[in-house]
């Protein structure tokens, strides 16, 4: 007897099979007309009447539905007959196991032959949808999780409140105090500013920090060339000026830079991309070159910025709004961190009234509300002329999910841009900014610099 004859004859004889694997099955898993009818009648009827049919019930019931070619009525009752006269019980683990392999091999088969439809275009999809397809159907599985039974499980809960949560710490007093000790894996943060605000700054340092921490830092540009980023982070690791980086002797700048290999256990890795080009596609081939051909898999991927990324879902010529298009983008960025386990920093533009703003909001996101509603962590940074004069950037908080943010809403950091550095000032310059606006901090006296730089 064929598999899709033996799990409709289980459907109809075995309540306990039933509650299990109806939750799972497909109609579109059944190849034969005559099987996908029989399947739709018997799911039918127990979700009419919440109890298996048997094989009577289900003959009265085929006989009943309209528009059916008299072949695949016939095929019907002939499997109906054959299922009545085989009286062999199946053990029901073996037939569970039979049945989660047969839906996973059925996916897998609909999502390649979709994927041809795409491919030949034949389908309303484009072509980005052909991996999430392929990904839905290899994640199909009978989960036997039922849910947290609060009561009966109250020391797995306790288990869980003491769990030390693996993060990615910074090298900044007020970032570690706000996220609790730094970003864990599977989030989506994002820098958003005016133009020259720092918002590419922010990210080159936090490269470089990671770096220094032994981590493995991939680092996606889409704005600037692979030469600039690696500038950049050169004058925050070798500690020297962008002038004096021009004039180093060749001699010099290889000793700075084997001094620096010494000191670290990881890598970073400069990948660009034209602008509006690359999407999450391009970013995962990208991991897997990384892996095979570097042995490379990062701890943490920063992408300059996240609004010039393409959607793989949406086509940008097809996208209605920019508000679904980034949003798009956002989750599609999110669902690359919690797919390789990794946490993402990425940046977006303010909208003009933002930049001239003093005291920016969520509303001042550029182009598209969905972002904030996706990441998880959103920092706005806030720079006026004074704090220009004092190489300070305040930093305040618009979404924080590690956090409250009322506990510590705003704060402010020190900037050496001839370095591209960041660094903490003395907690004298955090006390009036706390519950304050960009105003109110820029008449603070400039602080002393505790960073504690690398020297290479």
């Amino acid at each position: 007897m064929q598999i899709e004859h033996i799990i409709i004859k289980s459907l109809l004889g075995n309540e306990n099979y039933t509650r299990k694997v109806l939750p799972f099955l497909k109609e579109e898993y059944f190849q034969n007309d005559s099987d996908k009818v029989l399947f739709d009648v018997v799911q039918k009827f127990i979700t009419a009447y919440n109890v298996s049919p048997s094989v009577d019930e289900i003959s009265v019931e085929l006989g009943k539905k309209p528009g059916l070619y008299q072949d695949t009525l016939d095929n019907a009752i002939k499997t109906l007959e054959n299922i009545k006269a085989n009286t062999d019980k199946n053990h029901i683990d073996w037939l569970t196991k039979s049945t989660e392999e047969f839906c996973q091999e059925k996916a897998i088969y609909n999502a390649i032959m979709n994927s041809i439809e795409i491919l030949n275009n034949k389908s309303k999809l484009t072509k980005g949808a052909i991996p999430g397809l392929l990904s839905d159907a290899l994640s199909v599985s009978f989960d036997p999780n039922v849910g947290h039974d609060y009561l009966e499980q109250s020391d797995s809960r306790f288990d869980y409140y003491h769990r030390v949560e693996e993060k990615l710490p910074f090298d900044l007093e007020f970032l570690n105090n706000i996220t609790k000790g730094g970003i864990p894996n599977k989030t989506l943060n994002i820098i958003m500013g005016g133009v020259h605000s720092g918002k590419s700054l922010f990210l080159c340092h936090f490269a470089s920090a990671y770096l220094n921490q032994g981590k493995n830092v991939l680092y996606i540009s889409l704005e600037m060339s692979e030469e600039e980023i690696a500038k950049r982070i050169d004058a925050n690791l070798l500690n020297i000026s962008f002038d004096d980086l021009m004039v180093l002797p060749k001699a010099l700048y290889d000793d700075k830079v084997s001094k620096l290999k010494q000191k670290t256990n990881g890598k970073l890795i400069i990948k660009e991309y034209p602008s509006t080009s690359a999407s999450v596609l391009h970013f995962k081939a990208l991991l897997n070159e990384l892996s095979l051909k570097k042995d490379f898999v990062p701890d943490v991927i920063l992408i300059d910025y996240l609004n010039i990324c393409a959607s793989s879902r949406i086509k940008a010529s097809s996208a209605n709004d920019t508000y679904t298009y980034v949003k798009s983008i956002a989750e599609e960025v999110r669902g690359l961190a919690q797919e390789f386990g990794i946490p993402i920093w990425s940046a977006t533009q303010l909208t003009r009234t933002g930049y001239s703003s003093s005291d920016p909001d969520m509303t001042d996101v550029a182009e598209s509300f969905g972002l904030p509603a996706t990441c998880d962590l959103l920092l706005v940074l806030i720079v006026s002329e004074q704090m220009k004069q004092m190489n300070q950037i305040m930093i305040k908080q618009l979404k924080n999910r590690y956090d409250d943010m009322n506990r510590v809403p705003r704060g402010v950091v020190g900037v050496d841009k001839t370095k591209m550095k960041l660094f903490d000032l003395l907690q004298t310059a955090q006390k009036n900014v706390v519950h304050s606006g960009a105003s109110k901090s820029s008449s603070q006296s400039p602080q002393v610099n505790k960073f504690k730089a690398l020297k290479v």
